[in-house]
């Protein structure tokens, strides 16, 4: 080992919410961190996956002007590099010999010094990369200041190839830039890989992922350093920006990290809830709506969809709107007006009985001799809807929709009515995890929520049966059946895609567990032009779960 041989180092980790598209304000975001790092000493600033683009930029990397600026954007901040301070490795888009790879760019004394590109491609769920990205050879270690370290990127410590090639090509160090999303348990599921590739590398590793939101994907961070011997060195907190330096030091020819910051990271209703709350506020911020506006009809779906937008905004960007007809019950008017003031938000009361009956006039002598129903019903639901729209129009606010994944997946919503809204954060949360994290919210007040302690959504609301109250005496058990029943079922259909013999055999009605086949194939229609909301579960609609919206097929349990 020669004298000029390094022996200690530092490493900062970049835990930042970038923007896509925002490719000055994220290079600005990664001054602002590299500053930090290097007033702390350090020698490497790691920023996570394609950071300069945004993570996922989707079909902007099919745009030459897109990439190249980025390309610009990059060589920018290499020029910070200059004076001797910390070096970059920085992910972006990267076009070489017309192939635009999915990359990172290590940088070191105003230097773009090495690429690197991702080899292994996610094409499944919510990935799409192999449609705008090339794919990379096996990549090989950079050498950085004498020390060589391999990158593979997010989807390459997945499968044990890209990090076993680092390794036989004398990588002395791991460092993974991520952006990856959200769900439930996806830490453990991270830090089982990384674990695998540790235990077959011998190599320690540094994982650096993003937070934030972007559309319906959520960021948690919760970034991490792992020793050779699989040992937790460094734990990140989830949801919150942070940056922090990594310790290291080379003994027998192996590099070791110091112990440092250990957070424990909080049970799975808390990182649910906050997965909710964090993509709505970033919704809402990264396209630029100052406020938001949402009807709350004293049910549960709209009580916790009402008490999100509070964690996410502040009470003073929320406007709850209570939109009352002939079949509104004094139960409902006084639960919102409760669950109003507990959130400390404007409330208002706008009757629809007069457009309704309106509406109801002009279509009299179309509909005369006909039963009244369903059609009667959901003019009121799109009456509803239609001065919300209002609102937001007249005003600027974002309207907040508020359908649970249960009524998304059997179609238990109006088209233009309760479904209208631009993000909806509990899209992705069936009726009975809307019930769980209800009672979670009432106990606890996750980190970052801007909202009040205490009790938000009223007992009454949480214990009362659910109804649409479109008609007399309505509950939703008058056509669904019990939810942990449907919920189960939906579960082990969307989910799972388990066959209906199994899900028969879990003690469901066959006819019950074929309508609700049903309900969810025809419904597919209705969710291609729902708004977008927040993934928690393994199969959201929408980016994960794709099925046609013409589709005869039922699958039969009958022999």
């Amino acid at each position: 080992m020669s004298d000029e041989t390094k022996t200690k180092l530092r490493i900062a980790l970049a835990q930042c919410n970038p923007t896509v598209g925002a490719i000055t304000g994220n290079a600005e975001i990664a001054r602002k961190f590299y500053r930090q790092a290097a007033d702390e000493g350090a020698d490497l600033v790691v920023f996570t996956e394609l950071f300069l683009a945004g993570y996922p930029p989707e079909d902007l990397i099919l745009k030459p002007a897109f990439v190249a600026h980025c390309r610009e954007s990059l060589t920018g901040l290499a020029e910070m590099t200059k004076d001797g301070g910390p070096g970059l490795i920085m992910g972006v888009p990267w076009e070489d010999e017309g192939k635009v790879y999915n990359a990172v760019a290590v940088i070191d004394a105003g230097e773009i010094t090495a690429t690197r590109y991702k080899a292994i491609l996610p094409n499944y769920g919510v990935f799409d990369e192999k449609r705008v990205f090339a794919q990379g050879p096996m990549p090989g270690p950079v050498n950085f200041r004498g020390v060589r370290i391999g990158i593979p990127i997010c989807e390459d410590i997945w499968f044990q190839d890209v990090c076993e090639c680092l390794e036989e090509t004398g990588a002395e160090l791991l460092i993974v830039p991520n952006g990856s999303p959200y769900s439930s348990n996806k830490h453990e599921n991270r830090m089982m890989q990384a674990v695998a590739r540790v235990s077959e590398t011998g190599l320690p590793m540094i994982y650096v992922n993003q937070v934030g939101g972007q559309d319906e994907l959520v960021f948690d961070g919760a970034s991490f350093v792992l020793n050779r011997g699989s040992q937790l060195r460094l734990q990140l907190p989830a949801w919150e920006e942070r940056m922090v330096i990594s310790d290291w030091s080379l003994e027998d020819d192996e590099w070791t990290c110091e112990a440092g910051e250990l957070v424990t990271l909080a049970d799975t209703d808390t990182l649910d809830y906050s997965a909710c709350v964090m993509g709505l506020r970033d919704y809402v911020e990264k396209n630029g709506f100052p406020s938001v506006v949402l009807g709350l009809s004293g049910g549960i779906d709209s009580a916790i969809t009402a008490a999100m937008a509070v964690d996410a905004l502040g009470a003073e960007r929320v406007h709850c709107v209570m939109l009352p007809y002939h079949y509104t019950s004094n139960e409902s008017l006084n639960d919102a007006a409760q669950c109003a003031e507990a959130l400390g938000v404007r409330y208002d009361n706008v009757a629809i009985a007069e457009p309704v009956e309106g509406v109801l006039a002009s279509l009299s002598r179309m509909f005369e001799g006909t039963p009244s129903g369903i059609t009667e019903e959901n003019i009121q639901s799109r009456i509803r809807g239609l001065i919300l729209m209002a609102i937001s129009n007249k005003f600027g606010s974002m309207v907040v929709t508020t359908g649970n994944k249960s009524e998304v997946s059997v179609g238990y919503a109006t088209l233009y009515g309760d479904m209208n809204g631009g993000y909806n954060p509990v899209k992705d949360l069936y009726k009975t995890r809307v019930y769980e994290l209800s009672e979670f919210r009432n106990k606890v007040r996750p980190q970052h929520c801007l909202g009040p302690e205490g009790v938000v959504i009223p007992e009454n609301i949480i214990t009362k049966a659910p109804t649409a109250e479109l008609r007399e005496n309505q509950t939703d058990q008058d056509s669904l059946p019990p939810y942990d029943q449907l919920d189960d079922i939906l579960e082990c259909l969307v989910e799972q895609e388990m066959t209906l013999i199994d899900i028969v055999a879990r003690g469901h009605d066959p006819e019950i567990v074929k309508k609700i086949q049903n309900l969810l194939y025809i419904a597919e229609y209705k969710r291609r032009q729902a708004a977008p909301g927040v993934k928690v579960t393994e199969r959201n609609f929408g980016r994960d779960r794709r099925y046609p919206i013409t589709n005869r097929f039922r699958e039969n349990i009958e022999p």
